[in-house]
């Protein structure tokens, strides 16, 4: 158990020993050679507010219980909403069946990495306040507290506020003797402020940075976790200045990413392109596969010696962070690049075996007792250099460039190659010091050029932690929670395109 926090005492009152001896037991008789038993339960909460005014407050709950078997080297899996014993076996016999019929279609036997076994564990995110133990008239006062503070500058026409919460809580039993119980927490929240010039019939818009982030309701109220005074207090003088700003010219540029922004291309030009499954073709009708295949695992070079990246999935407030996959795999930290060379992929039990490796790294995850787990992302990380490098010293560097903050669009190819991203906020470096805003930037580049020009890193004090709360993959689709933390880092000679004319405006 990590920390003083304790499992919800309703998700610990149900019958899960009861469910597992069931399900296992019924598997294993009708034919299975291994089975495993999930218990998943999420509660979910979306609440939008426009202009001040409540839109939408929406509290979702689901919970149900899967069973995966392996019969003759085959998958099968099926799912309840049920939560009885009886319900357990008959879902358990039901996926011996699956695995039975697909069986004389499978064309390579399912073997498991060997892992451990965990008996009787349990693990807690860290996180201080439940946020679905905060009145919902209270998340709205902060919202409407937020947006009104926004309203009230001068230029800012309309504000949208939104939170985004979860609770999710698994159980994971097998047949190996692993009996896992989590609970994780995480939250987003979003401010963005609009700006209309109403003669152009032109508008602007501006959003907060605060990042999604495995914690709880204090990373929404006050300013011990996230700046939210000084944020919302200097935006609205941010959103004036990129309503009047110059278009940027385009052409080879220098770059200096913040963290805000980078942990979007960290997340689609490596996090996906590093997953094996995509790299061997086996993830390929949901946005592709990858150019990092295996034949170039040690050889290639992803990028510059600077660049250092690892995957983990024990970070503290990581969105991705477990204590354990949904395979019964302990969480762990690994390398993917080192000093720019491409050295790792993420595995779950049936991957790792595949490609040589003796264990899982722990990333198997499905985001509903009524889907398959797949292999899912950990929180892939860009490491900070070991120096105190600042941001400052980067900008300090650039004699002419563009500072980017912020993420914003983006958009990829199928083997998580050539990317175009753009950004909220860029600030023009003359002789190393900021000089102003621009705007229409998007930088464009193939991964490893991009990755091959990143001559600087910031230091510790620079590295931030980004990520998503929506994440896809598969089919049917699912969608994960993902952090990625990263320095301010200096690329040199980036293509930057003019939005604006690319749109022919």
């Amino acid at each position: 158990m990590t920390g003083s926090r304790r499992i919800d005492a309703d998700f610990l009152a149900l019958p899960r020993q009861e469910l597992a001896d069931a399900a296992l037991s019924a598997a294993v008789n009708a034919g299975a050679s291994y089975a495993d038993l999930r218990v998943h339960g999420i509660a979910t909460e979306t609440m939008q507010l426009r202009d001040g005014a409540l839109e939408t407050a929406v509290v979702d709950h689901e919970i149900g219980l899967a069973v995966r078997v392996i019969v003759d080297g085959a998958w099968g899996f099926a799912s309840h909403t049920e939560l009885d014993p009886a319900a357990a076996a008959s879902t358990a016999r039901r996926a011996v069946k699956v695995a039975t019929t697909l069986a004389a279609l499978n064309t390579e036997r399912i073997e498991l990495a060997p892992e451990p076994v965990y008996r009787d564990v349990s693990w807690i995110s860290e996180y201080r306040i439940d946020p679905f133990g905060v009145a919902v008239q209270d998340k709205v006062a902060v919202l409407e507290d937020y947006s009104g503070r926004l309203l009230a500058s001068d230029g800012v026409d309309h504000v949208s506020a939104r939170l985004n919460t979860a609770k999710e809580q698994t159980f994971y039993a097998d047949t190996l003797g692993s009996s896992i119980t989590q609970q994780r927490v995480r939250v987003l929240p979003k401010l963005e402020a609009v700006t209309v010039d109403a003669a152009a019939g032109t508008f602007e818009t501006m959003s907060t940075l605060a990042p999604p982030t495995a914690r709880g309701w204090e990373a929404v109220e006050g300013d011990q976790v996230w700046d939210w005074t000084g944020e919302l207090s200097q935006l609205p003088s941010l959103l004036a200045e990129k309503a009047k700003a110059p278009s940027v010219i385009a052409g080879p540029t220098d770059l200096v990413i913040d963290p805000s922004n980078l942990w979007l291309t960290i997340h689609e030009s490596i996090g996906h392109a590093t997953e094996y499954d995509r790299a061997i073709g086996y993830e390929a009708a949901y946005a592709g596969t990858s150019f990092a295949t295996p034949d170039k695992l040690g050889s290639m070079k992803y990028g510059s010696p600077v660049m250092n990246v690892t995957a983990d999935r024990t970070f503290e407030h990581g969105l991705a962070t477990v204590g354990f996959d949904d395979e019964g795999v302990c969480a762990q930290s690994w390398d993917l690049i080192r000093d720019g060379i491409f050295v790792g992929y993420q595995l779950d039990r049936v991957f790792a075996p595949r490609l040589g490796e003796s264990r899982s790294n722990g990333c198997s995850y499905a985001d509903s007792a009524h889907h398959v787990p797949i292999q899912r992302m950990a929180n892939v990380s860009l490491q900070p250099a070991p120096d105190d490098v600042s941001t400052d010293d980067l900008i300090g560097s650039v004699a002419d460039g563009i500072y980017i903050v912020g993420d914003k669009s983006w958009s990829i190819d199928m083997q998580r190659y050539n990317f175009q991203f753009t950004g909220q906020r860029f600030f023009r470096i003359r002789d190393g010091r900021l000089d102003g805003q621009v705007r229409d930037v998007a930088y464009q580049a193939t991964t490893t050029d991009f990755w091959g020009a990143l001559e600087a890193v910031g230091g510790q004090s620079t590295w931030r932690l980004g990520g998503a709360f929506n994440c896809g993959k598969a089919q049917p689709g699912q969608v994960a929670a993902v952090s990625h933390g990263c320095p301010s880092a200096l690329f040199r000679g980036i293509t930057v395109l003019n939005t604006r004319e690319e749109g022919g405006r």
